[in-house]
C-alpha cells in the first residue's frame, strides 16, 4: 500500500493509491517535518488517511507548492551510463572528462548539494536557466525521500535543472551550474510506500511553442548504483535533522545541439508518481 501527498495552495491532500480520487485533507496536524523524522513514515500517514477529514473535491488543475518542509534537496551525478558519455562531453574541452569517467566506476558516487525549500518549485510553476549560461538542460530523476535517520521511505519527480556551459567550462563550477534560484522542482506529490521496481519507467517531453522539441525514456533498471547505497553515502558523516530529498541521476539527456528557452515546458512522467510540469524562465 501507498499514499499520495500533495501540497497545494489551499491544503495538504492524502491519496491512498488503493482508492484513487478518494481524498483526505490534512490542513491540521500535518507537516512535512514530522512525517520525515517519523520512526514510521508509512504508518504514521496511514493513521492520518483513517483520522482526516474526506476532501470535498481537489483540482489537479491548480499548481502545486514543493511537498517539503525543511528539508535540503541533494543530488548524485554520474549514476547512468547516458550520463556518464555527456558529463564527458561537455567537460572534454576543459580537460574535466575523465573525472566523469573515472566517478561512474568508483566507489564512492558524486553526491552535491542541490537546493534549500525555498529554492525548490513545485508543479506548474516555474523552473530557471540563468542568464549567464547558453546551454541548459533539464534533468528527470527519481527523487528518495530520506528520514532524519537515513532511512528511505518514499519517493517522488525532480527536475535537476543545470548549466552545461558553466559546468563544463570547469567542474569546480558545479555549484554555479546546479544551485541557483528555480534550479529545482519536486512533485507534484509525494508518494509515502515502498520504492519503485526496477521496470518502472521515467519520461520527459519538452515543448515550445506547442511542438515537441524532445522527447526520451528511460528505466530505474538503468540506474548503475542502489538507492541504499545512495543513501547510505549521503548520510556518511553528515547528519539531516529534518530528513533530505536525493535526486538519483539522470539517464535522460538531450544532445549537444539543445538548449532550453524561456517558455519552453518541460513534462517529467514517472510511473506510480504521475507527471511534474513547469515552463522554463530566465534568472
Amino acid at each position: 500500500m501507498a499514499y499520495r501527498i500533495y501540497r497545494t495552495a489551499e491544503s495538504i491532500f492524502l491519496e491512498n493509491t488503493e482508492a484513487p480520487g478518494v481524498f483526505r485533507n490534512l490542513a491540521e496536524g500535518f507537516s512535512f517535518n514530522d512525517l520525515f523524522t517519523a520512526s514510521d513514515p508509512q504508518s504514521y500517514v496511514a493513521g492520518l488517511f483513517e483520522t482526516a477529514s474526506e476532501a470535498e473535491s481537489f483540482a489537479p488543475g491548480i499548481p502545486y507548492q514543493a511537498p517539503i518542509g525543511d528539508q535540503e534537496v541533494w543530488a548524485a551525478g554520474v549514476t547512468y551510463f547516458r550520463s556518464r558519455t555527456a558529463r564527458m562531453e561537455e567537460a572534454e574541452t576543459a580537460g574535466g572528462d575523465i573525472f566523469y569517467d573515472k566517478v561512474y566506476d568508483a566507489d564512492r558516487p558524486e553526491l552535491f548539494f542541490k537546493a534549500t525549500a525555498p529554492r525548490t518549485r513545485g508543479h506548474l510553476d516555474k523552473v530557471a536557466i540563468r542568464e549567464d549560461s547558453t546551454w541548459d538542460v533539464p534533468e528527470p530523476e527519481l527523487t528518495l525521500a530520506v528520514t532524519s535517520e537515513g532511512k528511505i521511505f518514499g519517493y517522488t519527480i525532480g527536475n535537476d535543472m543545470s548549466s552545461r556551459s558553466i559546468e563544463g567550462e570547469n567542474p569546480l563550477y558545479l555549484p554555479q551550474a546546479k544551485v541557483y534560484t528555480g534550479s529545482c522542482s519536486i512533485g507534484p506529490c509525494l508518494v509515502v510506500g515502498d520504492s519503485p521496481g526496477p521496470d518502472t519507467g521515467i519520461q520527459i517531453e519538452i515543448r515550445r511553442s506547442g511542438e515537441t522539441v524532445f522527447r526520451g525514456e528511460t528505466e530505474v533498471s538503468q540506474l548503475k548504483r542502489g538507492f541504499e547505497e545512495l543513501a547510505g553515502f549521503l548520510f556518511r558523516s553528515n547528519e539531516f535533522c529534518h530528513g533530505a530529498y536525493l535526486m538519483t541521476g539522470t539517464g535522460v539527456v538531450p544532445d549537444s545541439d539543445f538548449t532550453l528557452r524561456a517558455g519552453d515546458e518541460i513534462a517529467i512522467t514517472i510511473d506510480g508518481v504521475g507527471t511534474l510540469t513547469n515552463q522554463v524562465e530566465v534568472v
